[in-house]
């Protein structure tokens, strides 16, 4: 038995270093990486952040997929894995951290009227303006999950008045918790700010759509730090030149990287960061030490992924 860890990506932690930090946390353990795999049907678990195909035919062994963060949606959606395959994904709370303060900076650049004194600043140009006052500010938080939550504790930290939602109900001291469909315009109409940390679901793709939108509040700020899929990117062109939301701030996109093409880029009410909000995995690696150990033992696994459920 044999842990693989094969990220797929190159603009992230190298496969050699996490697979460096994996066996230091639990010396004696057999971690491999694409340069070191061996016999392929030794591997019973793989790392990854995207799993393919070509992966799949691989690994005929194969009975753990771990997600090295925390949406699982293009894993437990392809049709190639088998039934058997298990799948687990993180909850650190370095990535929780990262997120939340993604959330704060980019709302606290709007409030703060940093665009407009950088620009003054470059004409030349003493132009007080003041500041929206936090206390009067509404910000939602979509999702109140293990980043939500810390992301709506942050915000109200910071003096916000805060508004989550969830499909189903949940309580946070400070936070007016709304859930089910039917309230979110109601939500939506209401904050001055909309953060997004919803997983991709059958019921969340595409739910940023053109009504959505509209029931936005106007000249507010939506932005998504959850998954891409969540909102439909034309339908929010569209929206932002009719000022419902007046400005867009976008981690994830549906196509990553995206298209040099995209009217996201040059839209003047889009702001683009490549997907780093939740960069750091802290001391997470910790977690794909221990399921492959459970693996190994039958144990319960850590943070296991109803594949019907998709999360």
């Amino acid at each position: 038995m044999a842990l693989l860890i094969e990220t797929g990506l190159s603009d992230w932690m190298s496969d050699s270093d996490i697979a460096r930090d994996v066996r230091a946390l639990k010396p004696g353990l057999d971690v491999r990486t694409p340069a070191t795999i061996g016999d392929p049907s030794d591997i019973t678990m793989i790392a990854l952040a995207g799993l393919s195909d070509d992966q799949l035919a691989r690994l005929p062994n194969l009975q753990l997929v771990q997600k090295l963060g925390a949406g699982v949606e293009t894993i437990v959606g392809n049709p190639n894995l088998p039934d058997h395959v298990r799948v687990t994904r993180l909850k650190p709370d370095a990535p929780a951290q990262g997120i939340a303060e993604w959330f704060v900076a980019y709302i606290l650049r709007q409030q703060r009227n940093m665009p407009f004194h950088e620009a003054a600043q470059y004409r030349s140009e003493w132009s007080p303006k003041a500041p929206l006052y936090s206390p009067d500010t509404v910000v939602g938080v979509l999702g109140l999950g293990h980043i939500g939550a810390r992301s709506a504790k942050m915000l109200r930290a910071v003096g916000f008045q805060v508004m989550g939602w969830s499909r189903s109900p949940k309580q946070i001291d400070g936070v007016t918790c709304l859930h089910g469909e039917d309230a979110l315009p109601d939500l939506l109409s209401a904050c001055d700010h909309v953060c997004a940390i919803l997983p991709s679901t059958p019921q969340t793709v595409g739910l940023f759509g053109p009504d959505m939108l509209a029931a936005m509040k106007p000249g507010s700020q939506l932005l998504n730090a959850g998954r891409g899929d969540l909102i439909d990117e034309a339908a929010l062109i569209t929206a932002l030149d009719q000022g419902r939301p007046g400005r867009a701030v976008l981690d994830v996109t549906r196509t990553e990287p995206l298209p040099a093409d995209s009217p996201l880029w040059t839209h003047p009410g889009v702001t683009i960061t490549p997907h780093v909000s939740g960069w750091h995995l802290g001391d997470a690696l910790r977690d794909v030490a221990e399921n492959f150990e459970r693996l190994n033992s039958g144990a319960p696994l850590l943070h296991e992924v109803d594949r019907a459920r998709g999360y």
